[in-house]
């Protein structure tokens, strides 16, 4: 679907249609007429206290309740995460509010009145938003035997849901006794550009230049939603036209590839079962999905030695006060696949996840996570991937090894600070080969990423991820959107006794523009090293990407 000469035209009216749709669209993160903020400190008179923790609901732009009691979520309603926040401003019922939350305590730190414009998580004036870097809340907990009742998805659905969920007037929302849901689709358009190739990389990888051009990255499509059982599962279902997870079904050539099929179904306390199509557990960049990663593709390692998706059963939960997940699963492709299972690889993977460290109002964490994968290896294993570009031929690649098994190895750690994160990875695969022997095969990246609008990214304690950057005001509410900074050094070394398949470094720079929550522009260059064949050759280039978000 590449946007090749002879249709140019029909690719630009496709960019001017997306371009009239976004302008109509005013995705918002928070409507400040109607909104529900929990977990805020209502400071009383200017005392040094902590004052009183309350919810406070604003509704039709005129303060409702204020109350130390629990409110349900309610339709229409934006509901935000204060995380124990400073109140200070004028609150009378029945009136149109003005006031800001601090994320400090101004009775107790000076410098929170000082500098008001650092330390202000949230604002209203007269109604109006003025500042928002809060996020969504979820309901009240519930009682201990309705804690499943919510979603018990391990990994998020192929495109984020969006924070209007609950709101049933929406058009893609439907809601009836037994099936409740939400339609989604998303549009991801690429323009290539290679900016330089030396002569070593042309005689290892050909000529890039043909390469260049345009295409529809993406086009992903779909539903999630519940199947209302007393204690609610959870069903998802997507398709493309095309994969946006490369190592997903990368020969298949189908205009439409249902790629996303699963039920998740509670089955005790805190634990949910999931069945069907659907990501391995393993690796947080794996998990996240196509509007949460940073970076416009994953990392050349995850690409290259971890699987995309696959069919099985995982088993999921958390521990230690929400400060560890953990999630099992058996995976056998024998649907999409030829033969039976027993013809077909068994997959036996695990991950844990662990905070160490979180800070009182969660802004400051630490994260640290370990993923196995062992295969039975019924068939000849492969391992290979494209530099981070899509438009562009295989780089490195072990072609097919008769192996007896293989052991994949999944280290991971994060700390986010505020608008900063620092993440890394470390995958080694062992395989056993009875004809050239064992081998061992590696990779690993690190990334930094800072939102210059001070935004800070959310982290799901059921899945261990990290979710989108948020937006405190989209260019509909006259503010910036977010503007996000990325960086990001990976390695994957395919080469390994008698196998050449490529040692190759990759050197990515990047910038996000999030308008709104459902459209992004950005931007990403890589250089590229690969050494391959006894020489080493370099090659660079950037893409320039358009996504929209349909909610």
């Amino acid at each position: 679907m590449a946007c090749e000469k002879s249709s140019n035209r029909y690719c630009q009216l496709i960019f001017s249609l997306i371009l009239l749709w976004v302008g109509s669209a005013h995705g918002q993160i928070v409507d400040p007429q109607n909104v529900l903020i929990r977990n805020v400190h209502l400071l009383e008179g200017g005392e040094a206290t902590e004052g009183v923790l309350v919810s406070i609901l604003i509704r039709d732009n005129k303060l409702e309740i204020v109350s130390k009691d629990g409110l349900p979520d309610e339709q229409g309603v934006s509901s935000v995460d204060a995380r124990n926040g400073y109140l200070l401003g004028q609150l009378s019922i029945g009136e149109t509010p003005s006031f800001i939350i601090l994320n400090q305590n101004p009775t107790e730190n000076f410098e929170v009145i000082l500098d008001t414009s650092f330390y202000t998580v949230f604002a209203i004036h007269e109604g109006r938003l003025v500042e928002n870097n809060l996020f969504e809340a979820l309901e009240e907990e519930p009682a201990e035997e309705d804690v499943l009742s919510g979603w018990q998805a391990y990994t998020p659905p192929p495109m984020a849901l969006p924070s209007s969920y609950s709101d049933t007037t929406r058009w893609n929302r439907w809601e009836s006794k037994y099936v409740s849901g939400i339609f989604l689709a998303a549009v991801v358009l690429d323009r290539q550009n290679w900016e330089s190739q030396d002569s070593n990389s042309e005689s290892q990888v050909g000529d890039l230049d043909i390469y260049d051009g345009g295409e529809i990255r993406g086009l992903r499509f779909g539903a999630v939603g519940t199947l209302n059982f007393d204690k609610p599962w959870v069903y998802t279902i997507f398709g493309a036209t095309n994969a946006f997870d490369k190592g997903f079904e990368i020969q298949q050539q189908d205009d439409v590839t249902l790629f996303d099929y699963r039920l998740d179904i509670p089955v005790f306390k805190n634990a949910s079962l999931s069945v069907g199509k659907q990501k391995e557990p393993i690796s947080m960049e794996r998990s996240m999905s196509m509007i949460q990663l940073p970076m416009q593709e994953r990392s050349a390692v995850s690409d290259a030695m971890l699987p995309s998706r696959n069919f099985g059963v995982v088993v999921s939960g958390g521990a230690a006060n929400q400060r560890m997940t953990w999630a099992g699963g058996v995976f056998n492709n024998w649907i999409d696949s030829h033969g039976t299972i027993s013809e077909n690889p068994t997959q036996t993977i695990g991950r844990v996840t662990w905070l160490p460290f979180v800070s009182e109002d969660e802004s400051n964490l630490l994260h640290l996570g370990m993923g196995l994968r062992y295969s039975n290896a019924k068939k000849p294993v492969q391992y290979l991937t494209e530099p981070e570009f899509n438009k562009s031929p295989i780089f490195v690649d072990t072609r097919e090894i008769d192996a007896n098994d293989s052991l994949t190895v999944n280290l991971e750690a994060s700390w986010r600070k505020g608008p900063l994160w620092l993440s890394g990875e470390y995958t080694n695969t062992a395989v056993d080969s009875s004809t050239i022997g064992n081998l061992n095969f590696t990779g690993y990246y690190v990334a930094a990423s800072w939102i210059l609008t001070g935004e800070m990214r959310t982290y799901n304690k059921k899945s261990g991820i990290f979710g989108p950057t948020p937006i405190a005001r989209t260019v509909y509410q006259g503010g910036k959107g977010a503007w996000e900074l990325n960086a990001r050094w990976s390695n994957v070394d395919l080469s390994d006794g008698l196998v050449d398949g490529g040692d190759m470094d990759i050197l990515s720079l990047g910038v996000n523009w999030w308008l709104s929550p459902v459209f992004n522009v950005n931007l990403n260059y890589r250089f590229i090293t690969l050494d391959r064949f006894g020489i080493t050759g370099d090659s660079s280039g950037f893409v320039t990407r358009v996504m929209l978000v349909l909610e």
